[in-house]
């Protein structure tokens, strides 16, 4: 079990306001990875308020855009984050929003590039292994997307499977699990049923 928590939830739900608070609340200092890439004018002007956002919250934020390779990225900030943690300093708190945009840019650029559709399980098992092996704090914010209508053309539903078993997957990883809806965060994994209880 690794030291991640996995915050989930709708659509404004008020996921990753929760995933910053709680990174202020238990360290001091961030690093922020950002997966979404700015594809049009209002997508730039939103990562931007998001990241002033963060400059602006007295939390000190360091934000690192990778909307590919987290995978790696995990495994170059751990080597980093142990050298400094062997000069006494605390670990900074890494939060990665989100794995819905990082799968997002996956599912594009396997069809974009005419990659086989196994690429996406591929880099998802990759990146799981990142976050198994990753020592230090860890949160990570997921789109729930199966509750609402099923998408009518194939490559939402497709998004949409893909999406639930990836959430799955780092839900089993994960030490915590959240579901925010409406502001409100509920820890799941303290309250899941378990078979042996029948």
């Amino acid at each position: 079990m690794s030291l991640a928590i996995l915050v989930t939830g709708g659509a404004r739900s008020g996921k990753s306001a929760f995933a910053e608070q709680y990174a202020y609340r238990t360290g001091e200092s961030g690093i922020y990875i950002a997966t979404c890439q700015a594809y049009d004018e209002e997508m730039r002007d939103r990562i931007g308020r998001h990241r002033r956002d963060r400059d602006e919250s007295g939390f000190l934020w360091r934000t690192v855009e990778e909307p590919f390779e987290v995978d790696r990225l995990l495994i170059k900030l751990e080597l980093e984050i142990k050298e400094d943690t062997s000069r006494g300093n605390q670990p900074p708190i890494v939060l990665l929003d989100c794995l819905t945009l990082w799968l997002t840019n996956w599912m594009l650029r396997v069809e974009a590039d005419g990659l086989n559709v196994s690429r996406l399980e591929e880099e998802s098992e990759r990146l799981l292994q990142a976050v198994r092996e990753y020592s230090y704090p860890l949160i990570l914010v997921t789109n729930e997307v199966g509750s609402g209508i099923v998408p009518s053309y194939p490559l939402g539903r497709q998004f949409r499977d893909a999406a639930g078993r990836l959430n799955q997957q780092a839900a089993a990883v994960c030490d915590r699990v959240f579901l925010v809806t409406a502001g409100i965060p509920v820890e799941l994994k303290s309250q899941a049923f378990r078979w042996e209880q029948l």
